[in-house]
């Protein structure tokens, strides 16, 4: 089991939370929520996998995924295994049903 953790620069507050996905083999979940201080504009990113060895991988498809998102949100991720195409299709899940949730 690893745990891994990644921060980056956000430009806008998150005021909803989302939940998306299930741990299960070959799958994870996603959940989003408000950063933690409303005063720092940052994404905070918890990673919790059952494969070891892969930083970079988890890395490369955050840093793709947070040059098109822009919000303030702490992020956890626990994953049994996904691919890097679900991890993309679950984050861009979350986001769609926090921006939802702002709507109602």
């Amino acid at each position: 089991m690893e745990h891994l953790t990644f921060d980056y620069p956000a430009q806008r507050a998150v005021t909803t939370r989302a939940h998306v996905g299930v741990v299960g083999s070959g799958d994870l979940e996603v959940l989003l929520s408000p950063a933690v201080s409303a005063d720092t504009l940052t994404a905070h990113v918890v990673v919790r996998t059952s494969v070891d060895g892969y930083s970079h991988i988890w890395k490369s498809v955050l840093d793709r995924f947070f040059t098109r998102y822009d919000g303030a949100a702490q992020i956890e991720i626990n994953d049994f295994g996904a691919t890097p195409g679900v991890v993309a299709l679950r984050l861009a899940e979350a986001v769609e049903a926090a921006e939802q949730g702002d709507d109602a």
